[in-house]
């Protein structure tokens, strides 16, 4: 195994979220109170100490509180000379009364402010920097940068090359377990670092044209299964994380340690790369307590989860870098159609769950090897969606990546009475009798061909009342291609000379929350050489089927993409089939009858519209 590369960032947040109101024990709230700074800044002392002590340096966010504080400041600076921690600078921790007297408002977020407001906080924050350091940051971050801001940063102070620039599946799984209080949505973007577009911040730039000059690197390293189906808040490497969703007893996390190993497993599927991070402020920490932990128990498990990587330094198997460093370092060792993958299994829960988690440039996705290797999510990275966010554009709050298949969101695999959800499977069908792969339980394991990425399934097997088959299903990902081969084998039968129906159907809709969007602008193709069926989606359930079809596809002017299901071979019958108003999706799809050693191949294939 390689060496995990670690960042550890603090931040002296001189007002922490979540802490005035319980420092302040019932007050009127007054950010300025003597006991609240006092406080915080003791916290990222003792945080900066635990890190020091474990012989890791940190990249040291100064949010724009602390510029004010001359001891956060000349700790900065002292931890700087002596332990080579980086001074970046961190676009959270705008609240203080300087703030709030020049913008007259409560806001925090920075990309929920107007442009105009965007761009004159970015230079109050990096000019108030450069007058107490006499540099310019080369990081940065927040929850989430939009690209437009981001773009503006580069420009402005090109020495940033590294930045937090999103929260991994903070979006509305989270927003709901937070009383429906939390306005941080930002579901779709990667995982794991990468170097964003200037379109879109969640989307990775496929070249240098549309590099936007920064890495990119995500607040937190999630558990890509346990987050995906839950409240992504109370699964996390950073501690509280662990201590918030109750994952302990008698003050101990072994999930802890497992999250943080199976991150270091990822080495496995990226060329001997793997990587986590911590982006810590001190409102975790309060002495009142926090996530229903006492203070003692907020402070071990920071002092263990660091004795953790400071160990695994020690055994030569962690490398911790600041953020600037990091970047140079995933410049010189990643190339811009170098996907991320991960075949994450389930640590939490003792089942035998599988995802296998796949980005790049042109698309995220995710496949489900519990319900077969169904496609549970899908976000089309290739139209490089333009999505301006905050005061003044249509998306105040919602900075999401939208999606074509949500499983959580738009349902997945429908059991209700009536219609269907998001989700790409297979269905093989025999005398009237049909099964969904999606009811199939089966394993992965990865495999890596040059530039081919390749996902083998273990066989399935389907019992019909008077046959049984075996489905192999391989899924290939070819860097710099837009297209997902999916190969689908009858490897055994129980009668060999008979054919079964295989229908690879993809069912998908577009949006980035619960709720349904506007279907009416969609326009719905299927073709072969000769022949052409199309229609404009109007909730009317129609559809077309046409023999030796090359493709079926849906066009989405509303998230300017172009998603296609091919196939050459003959004998394919192509279909679209358009969805209604109580179930507002559309599928496409092609059939093939095969027998025993025959396959079927075809391609999910991802374009911007325009």
């Amino acid at each position: 195994m390689g060496k995990l590369i670690l960042n550890v960032i603090h931040r002296p947040e001189m007002v922490p979220e979540y802490a005035e109101k319980v420092t302040g024990h019932g007050k009127e709230e007054d950010i300025s109170r003597s006991s609240l700074l006092t406080e915080s800044l003791d916290i990222f002392k003792t945080q900066q100490e635990i890190a020091h002590k474990n012989g890791l340096k940190t990249t040291i966010q100064m949010t724009y509180a602390s510029l004010f504080n001359e001891e956060a400041v000349e700790i900065a600076k002292e931890h700087h000379e002596k332990y080579g921690d980086e001074i970046a600078l961190s676009l959270l921790g705008l609240p203080c009364e300087e703030f709030r007297k020049k913008y007259k408002t409560k806001d925090f977020c920075i990309w929920m402010f107007s442009m105009e407001d965007k761009k004159a906080i970015v230079r109050d924050v990096f000019e108030k920097f450069y007058e107490k350091f006499g540099f310019y940051p080369q990081s940065t971050g927040s929850y989430y940068i939009d690209a437009e801001l981001m773009n503006f940063i580069k420009q402005e102070y090109p020495s940033i090359k590294c930045a937090v620039a999103t929260c991994w599946e903070e979006g509305p799984k989270a927003y709901h377990t937070c009383n429906n209080s939390w306005y941080t949505l930002f579901d779709g973007g990667p995982w794991n670092p990468w170097i964003p577009s200037k379109q879109n911040i969640h989307a990775p730039a496929a070249n240098e044209e549309e590099d936007c000059g920064v890495v990119a690197i995500p607040h937190l390293s999630r558990d890509l299964l346990a987050c995906f189906d839950g409240n992504g808040s109370n699964f996390g490497t950073h501690p509280q994380n662990v201590l918030r969703g109750m994952i302990y007893q008698d003050g101990e996390y072994p999930y802890l340690y497992n999250l943080i190993d199976q991150y270091r497993s990822l080495e496995k599927y990226n060329r001997g790369y793997a990587y986590n991070m911590m982006f810590v402020g001190p409102g975790w920490m309060n002495k009142m307590g926090r996530w229903e932990a006492p203070y003692e128990l907020l402070l071990k498990s920071y002092e263990d989860g660091m004795a953790y990587y400071g160990k695994l330094k020690k055994e030569g198997l962690l490398e911790e870098q600041t953020m600037s460093e990091f970047a140079d370092y995933y410049r010189s060792t990643h190339t811009y159609q170098q996907p991320e993958c991960a075949l994450w299994k389930d640590i939490l829960y003792g089942s035998d769950k599988q995802y296998f988690w796949y980005a790049d440039p042109y698309m995220r996705t995710c496949l489900d090897m519990n319900q077969g290797g169904a496609m549970i999510d899908l976000r089309p990275y290739a139209a490089k969606l333009e999505w301006p966010v905050g005061i003044g554009t249509k998306h105040v709050q919602d900075a999401s990546y939208p999606f074509l298949i949500q499983a959580n969101y738009r349902a997945g695999y429908f059991t209700h009475y009536a219609g269907e959800g998001t989700i790409k499977s297979l269905k093989v069908s025999y005398q009237g009798e049909e099964v969904d792969l999606c009811l199939c339980r089966t394993k992965a394991h990865y495999q890596e061909e040059g530039i081919r990425h390749q996902l083998i399934l273990d066989p399935v097997s389907i019992e019909f009342s008077d046959l049984t088959v075996e489905i192999t299903s391989t899924f290939v990902f070819e860097e710099g291609s837009s297209k997902i081969e999916i190969i689908r084998e009858i490897t055994d039968s129980s009668n060999p000379d008979v054919c079964v129906e295989l229908n690879e159907y993809m069912t998908a809709c577009y949006g980035t929350t619960e709720y349904p969007e506007d279907m009416s602008k969609i326009v719905l193709t299927v073709k072969n050489e000769e022949k052409t069926e199309k229609l404009n989606y109007a909730y009317l359930c129609r559809e077309a089927e046409i023999i030796d079809a090359k493709e079926a596809s849906a066009v989405i002017p509303e998230i300017q993409t172009r998603v296609g299901v091919s196939c050459e071979e003959e004998g394919v019958r192509g279909y679209y089939r358009e969805g209604y108003a109580f179930s507002p999706m559309f599928t496409l799809g092609m059939k093939k009858e095969l027998k025993k050693g025959e396959r079927l191949r075809t391609w999910l294939s991802l374009e911007k519209e325009n």
